[in-house]
């Protein structure tokens, strides 16, 4: 085990190009990954790595190496996953990342149940609304909500999500309630600070399509934070029903523009590309198909 412990930090010191990443990457010390590094050269008798104070680098002997590594630690990879496979128990640690709002109310609940089933199994989920690199920080399997981006990852789509112009009656008694998109740009709206549009907001009806630059009162990077602000009456709200579905459900936020829709978008699980899928990665994410699917609970109101 230890062996493959040198050689995986190799790896990762080689694909990131630095001690410190590659650290962080493994969760141990810099010092601990220089020492492996060293140890492998040691035993090998030749130089892997160039050193300088800004980068690392490759050498020839390193470059061969890397390849026959990387081969031998997929190979040992592939093993274990048929091993598990056979059994029919996803082992070991799931690393799983979702978007900080989806993630609390949706995976949490979902890994719980997960959890529940393959009790041999832990996750270790992490929440952020930044774009993680899902390699450098060994993130198994990510939930991403939108447009994907990234042609290196391999998606499967889990749910569809759909978003809804939305306000509280209080806001629409005293403003009132638009009757075209155009109306918008009389009204305080709220804007996410993450979306890719910005304050374009794009409406879709019979096959006319209208895009509206909105006047945002509130601009945040937390889709919850503005859904509280629209049930505060607070302005017009542009935001996916997995957040605002149960206020819409209990009235304290009703439909804007109910005649129009906006371009839906999709719930994905995206993963980095390898020969075989670990069985506890495809495992996880046929349960999270399951829990979502294409009527989503949360689109039910």
């Amino acid at each position: 085990m230890d062996r493959l412990d040198v050689i995986a930090t190799f790896v990762r010191v080689a694909e990131l190009a630095s001690f410190t990443a590659a650290a962080a990457a493994l969760g141990i010390s810099r010092t601990v990954a220089s020492d492996r590094v060293m140890q492998l050269e040691a035993r090998l008798g030749v130089k892997l790595l160039n050193r300088t104070t800004r980068r690392v680098s490759l050498t020839e002997a390193g470059l061969a190496y890397l390849d026959r590594a990387r081969l031998a630690l997929a190979t040992l990879e592939e093993a274990e996953q048929e091993a598990s496979t056979l059994t029919g128990r996803p082992r070991g640690v799931l690393r799983v990342n979702a978007p900080v709002t989806f993630g609390a109310r949706h995976v949490a609940p979902a890994v719980a149940s997960f959890l529940a089933a393959h009790p041999e199994l832990g996750v270790e989920l992490t929440l952020a609304d930044r774009r993680v690199n899902l390699l450098e920080e060994q993130v198994d399997v990510a939930v991403r909500i939108g447009r994907l981006e990234d042609s290196s990852l391999v998606a499967r789509r889990l749910a569809p999500c759909r978003s809804i112009v939305c306000a509280a009656p209080a806001y629409l008694a005293a403003r009132g309630m638009p009757e075209h998109p155009g109306d918008l740009v009389k009204h305080d709206c709220l804007s996410y600070a993450y979306a890719a549009d910005g304050d374009l907001w794009r409406f879709e009806r019979d096959g006319q399509q209208e895009t509206v630059r909105v006047g945002s009162r509130i601009w945040s990077n937390n889709g919850e934070a503005l859904a509280y602000a629209a049930i505060a009456g607070l302005g017009i709200a542009l935001k996916p029903t997995f957040i605002v579905g149960e206020a819409l459900r209990d009235g304290r936020l009703v439909p804007v523009l109910p005649g129009w829709s906006v371009p839906p978008m999709g719930v994905h699980a995206v993963w980095p590309p390898s020969r075989y899928l670990p069985f506890k990665t495809r495992a996880f994410i046929d349960h999270l198909a399951a829990c979502f699917g294409p009527d989503p609970y949360w689109d039910r109101i």
